[in-house]
């Protein structure tokens, strides 16, 4: 976005979700890596946020909050793949929470006004279930994941994201 002219810039109120996402989840899982993007060389355990596109809502609230559906894989590797992916998956939902019920504002980013799961962690053999581009076509070797789905409100930030 560095081409875009200030002014242009400053017309945004809202952030994108995943970047709240990201700060909440990294603060609240200091040494698992948070990505929205899986990397060449990816290192395991990861937690990995992408908003849904099939959902998402903005009705004109003059509050300025922004609703979206998004899914959360947790992958970790054997030999405990499997009970460490669920208890990822679990331990991003106490994060979510937590920060939903603190009310914990992140600056230019905003915060989280309610949560609520849509889908429980569950463990996903393939991408099958992914939304977006897929960047395995099946997941590595000894490499677990578990798939939840979240709706979540965010109040947008008291000052706008992209102002100079």
């Amino acid at each position: 976005m560095a081409g875009l002219p200030d002014h242009v810039r400053a017309l945004a109120e809202l952030s994108p979700v995943e970047d709240l996402l990201l700060a909440v989840l990294r603060e609240g899982l200091p040494g698992v890596p948070v990505q929205t993007l899986i990397s060449l060389h990816q290192q395991f355990p990861l937690v990995l946020v992408r908003r849904d596109p099939t959902w998402g809502e903005w009705q004109g609230d003059t509050r300025f909050t922004d609703a979206a559906r998004v899914v959360v894989h947790t992958f970790a590797p054997d030999p405990d793949g499997d009970e460490d992916a669920a208890i990822l998956g679990e331990a991003v939902r106490v994060v979510l929470r937590d920060a939903w019920l603190k009310q914990q504002v992140y600056p230019r980013l905003g915060h989280i006004i309610r949560v609520d799961m849509n889908s429980a962690p569950r463990r996903a053999a393939d991408w099958a279930t992914a939304t977006g581009p897929v960047q395995y076509a099946d997941l590595p070797t000894g490499v677990t994941r578990y798939e939840a789905i979240y709706d979540i409100q965010i109040r947008r930030p008291r000052q706008r994201p992209f102002s100079p």
